[in-house]
């Protein structure tokens, strides 16, 4: 059974393929306040990353990638 924490990190990653673009924007914001929590999403905002042609939403999914990323090599550190 999944943790409440994966549901929630399942859901914001289906929501990385929804059209609008404020709704990938949030999601990725989520995404991103969860930090190294939410390393299972960084192929899916790879993803979102190369398919979207919103500009400030490759942004937000890069950046949101790179925080992730940065947040998990730290906590391996430690």
């Amino acid at each position: 059974m999944a943790s409440s924490l994966e549901k929630v990190i399942a859901f914001h990653v289906s929501r990385l393929k929804d059209k609008r673009p404020d709704v990938r924007l949030k999601s990725i914001a989520e995404l991103q306040a969860l930090g190294a929590d939410a390393e299972a999403a960084l192929a899916a905002l790879e993803e979102c990353f190369k398919e979207s042609e919103e500009e400030e939403v490759k942004k937000a999914a890069q950046q949101a990638g790179y925080d992730i990323f940065m947040a998990v090599k730290k906590s391996k550190k430690e």
